[in-house]
């Protein structure tokens, strides 16, 4: 079983331009990877320390109020943006961003069946599951499942989401319009043997 070892650098600059354009193209698929919602989490913090003075009867000192709202909202906020940086997907017409990492979606010939059993159970798993996952982190992100991928030069990795089965049913008709022949209709497979009778009867 391949892994992945990086595209040849000849493709490199050709790939560099195909994703930088793909930057720019709309997301059919899209995780943030975490809310900046949570950040509120600071002002109710230091809500609930005024309203435990205000039941206690010492009288409102805003001091520890504000410092509980500073350090709550900045740490949360550390978090969140590491969270949209690492973890965040997403998917265009062109090309596939898992945290820093973009692969350009040509380069994926294959996208392997859900895997029946989880990588955190005693039993049997598939081959992919051991694959690299795309990515900086190690391993697929918490709360997330992978979804195998065989890409060119034979190489194997691991695309992930929170919503797979989502960006699976997404990713899945991207790869088959590049892999799969277009089906042959019988209309035109009469018309090229009608032309093959024609052609053979001069």
């Amino acid at each position: 079983m391949a892994f992945v070892t990086g595209p040849s650098a000849g493709n490199n600059h050709q790939m560099g331009l195909e994703m930088a354009a793909a930057k720019d193209a709309k997301p059919l698929f899209y995780e943030p990877g975490a809310s900046w919602l949570w950040v509120l989490a600071g002002p109710a913090a230091a809500l609930s320390m005024i309203l435990i003075e205000v039941w206690s009867g010492a009288g409102i000192q805003l001091v520890t109020p504000v410092i509980f709202l500073v350090m709550v909202s900045a740490f949360i906020a550390l978090q969140v943006k590491a969270a949209r940086i690492h973890v965040s997907v997403e998917l265009t017409q062109d090309a596939l961003r898992e945290g820093t990492e973009t692969i350009l979606v040509r380069e994926i010939v294959k996208i392997y069946p859900e895997a029946e059993h989880s990588v955190v159970s005693d039993k049997e798993l598939e081959l992919w599951q051991s694959a690299r996952a795309l990515g900086e982190l190690f391993g697929v992100p918490r709360r997330r499942t992978g979804i195998g991928l065989k890409l060119t030069e034979g190489r194997t990795v691991q695309a992930w989401a929170r919503r797979h089965r989502h960006l699976r049913a997404v990713l899945t008709p991207l790869v088959q319009e590049r892999v799969e022949p277009p089906a042959i209709t019988d209309a035109a497979l009469l018309a090229d043997v009608d032309g093959d009778d024609d052609a053979s009867s001069l």
